[in-house]
């Protein structure tokens, strides 16, 4: 990742999180970038500016003026390419959506010409509360990027969506940005998690999956400036993007209505569910009683929609279809003959015989299978696979097109 030639000014306010920011300027300067700081007073409450000085090389500014000299907000609203303020307090939100300016941070934002990304931080009754959801929505509405919290431990010892992405992400976010995004314009349609197939209204049929693999490819298309329709599994994660849009099912007819529903308006479809293949006939309306005696009950199942199977028959010339294949023998031979009677563009296959990839795990280890080609890639963190798999789609789907 080079940042060669950029200018970001980087704004810390005044949220715990701020402790994370010496590593953004780090790995910024590390990217190539020039970086200037800025600080709310707070902000220099919860770390040194002499400590962001000597990261960034440059003189940190957290006041309009200093020892009777005015410091030029205007000159640094200019110069900057992306004016990236992470973390952002409540307190700064709700002066950035009402126009207040009475410190640096709020005097450059109002004269930043460049893109502006926000990253809130704070405690999670703070974030969702309806008065900071609708200062967000007011600075979206002036064009601005508001880079959504992590969920995980926050400050005040609660788990929830609070937390400052990790300053490795934050950059990640930076670079799409500032550079060229190659899905702009074009639509995604993602399927992730497992299906249940109910057996009756407390049982079901289902599989281990997890969803964080089609969360992350969602994630990345999204970044990547594409419109993403995310169909999503019973699962207990979650995302929130500007660009992703999300439908919640349960069952595979759930799902395959969903998928249905946009895939005819959608360029690239990436078919990463464990959808079930078979469900049972009958669901009964009662719980399933243990009884005495020692013969089990039998359920009769039936075949569920091949939703990639139905897909790859629809496509059309413009459209990309992708598979996965999760084997547990002969993997590449399966994987092929999916390829081919799916009429996929693309599988994915990933396996259970190797250490680090599968269900509900953060790494995986695939091997991308096309009709004259297969592309072995190492264990990998989930993130840096859908990478992979979206840079390989858009190449394939450039050429294609």
């Amino acid at each position: 990742m080079n940042f060669e030639g950029k200018h970001i000014v980087v704004a810390i306010t005044g949220s715990i999180a701020a402790y994370k920011a010496p590593e953004l300027v780090r790995q910024f300067i590390k990217a190539g970038a020039e970086v200037k700081v800025i600080m709310t007073p707070d902000a220099t409450k919860f770390v040194s500016p002499l400590v962001l000085a000597t990261v960034s090389k440059n003189e940190v500014l957290y006041q309009i003026s200093s020892d009777e000299v005015w410091n030029n907000h205007v000159e640094l609203g200019l110069w900057a390419d992306l004016f990236l303020i992470a973390p952002c307090s409540a307190n700064t939100l709700s002066k950035l959506a009402n126009g207040i300016c009475d410190n640096i941070v709020q005097a450059v934002y109002l004269s930043a010409r460049c893109k502006v990304a926000i990253a809130p931080a704070m405690d999670e009754d703070m974030y969702a509360h309806p008065s900071t959801q609708k200062n967000m929505d007011t600075i979206r509405s002036f064009g601005n990027i508001i880079i959504p919290a992590a969920f995980g431990e926050l400050a005040s010892g609660l788990i929830g969506q609070g937390r400052m992405p990790e300053p490795s992400e934050l950059v990640n976010i930076a670079h799409e940005l500032l550079f060229h995004k190659a899905l702009t314009g074009k639509k995604v349609l993602i399927n992730a998690g497992p299906t249940y197939e109910k057996i009756d209204p407390v049982r079901f049929i289902g599989n281990f999956a997890s969803g964080k693999m089609g969360i992350a490819l969602a994630q990345h298309c999204a970044n990547l400036g594409a419109e993403v329709q995310l169909v999503l599994g019973p699962t207990t994660l979650t995302i929130q993007h500007s660009h992703i849009n999300i439908t919640k099912v349960v069952s595979a007819d759930e799902m395959f209505n969903a998928c249905n529903t946009h895939f005819s308006a959608s360029d690239i479809i990436i078919l990463s569910a464990a959808v079930a293949d078979y469900k049972p006939v009958h669901i009964a309306e009662q719980k399933i009683k243990k009884t005495s005696s020692e013969e089990a009950p039998s359920i009769q199942l039936e075949k569920t929609k091949d939703i990639l199977a139905f897909f790859g028959k629809e496509k059309k010339a413009h459209q990309y279809v992708v598979g996965f294949a999760l084997e547990t023998n002969d993997e590449v031979k399966h994987a092929k003959e999916k390829l081919h009677t799916k009429n996929a563009n693309l599988i994915v296959l990933n396996s259970l015989q190797e250490e680090g990839a599968g269900f509900g795990i953060d790494t995986n280890k695939i091997t991308l299978i096309e009709k004259d080609s297969e592309l072995a890639f190492p264990l990998m963190s989930k993130k840096d696979v859908a990478s992979v798999i979206v840079d390989h789609i858009i190449k394939a789907h450039t050429c294609a097109n």
